[in-house]
């Protein structure tokens, strides 16, 4: 009879067992595996970058990390989103290189106004710098810069509020054909604030 006993409490203890590491597993892989929503958000913020980007520096003149505000998200009107970084400045405070590369276009447009895009050297990333006020004094296309160069310098041209002067700086992945007005656009905020 004892030997039933123990019989029965060993199997019931064993089964309970395995029921609670059964359970335990299953709440770990719930826990670990995000919702849709989740997986959605993530996508949205993982950039489609080639290789890691490193050592970009803020394109604004004394402006710090730790004062950029994410606005790449932010809705823009007609559907869009913004797809950029917004750095405010006095107007007329330099505009610097944020990474090495080339100069490959300099161009006017409605919305940007007054703009340099810029291509890193293994011409995978573009870099937009739009609403400048002016070019830096020599600044021209196929120039070869550095990080911390001035190219240009904040303002209001295009699209910008009189009243808000700011540098409007995009990056995207080039597409293989390399044209500076196409491209996938990433987030500069987690590049820009990275340690």
């Amino acid at each position: 009879m004892r030997s039933t006993v123990s019989f029965l409490i060993g199997c019931v203890l064993g089964a309970t067992g395995v029921l609670v590491y059964l359970h335990e597993t299953r709440q770990l892989a719930v826990a670990a595996e995000p919702t849709a929503v989740q997986r959605a958000a993530m996508v949205a913020q993982t950039p489609k970058i080639p290789n890691p980007v490193t050592g970009l520096i803020v394109p604004v003149e004394g402006v710090l990390r730790t004062s950029l505000r994410r606005d790449f998200t932010d809705n823009r009107g007609g559907g869009r989103t913004h797809g950029a970084l917004d750095i405010r400045a006095p107007r007329g405070t330099p505009v610097l290189a944020a990474t090495d590369g080339t100069i490959r276009k300099l161009f006017t447009s409605k919305a940007g106004g007054l703009t340099i895009y810029q291509y890193d050297n293994a011409e995978k990333l573009c870099y937009y710098y739009a609403h400048l006020d002016h070019y830096a004094d020599g600044i021209k296309e196929g120039q070869r810069v550095s990080a911390g160069d001035v190219i240009g310098y904040v303002g209001i041209t295009g699209n910008a509020p009189i009243d808000a002067p700011h540098l409007h700086f995009a990056i995207t992945v080039l597409p293989p054909t390399k044209e500076w007005w196409k491209g996938d656009a990433i987030d500069p905020y987690p590049l820009l604030t990275a340690e």
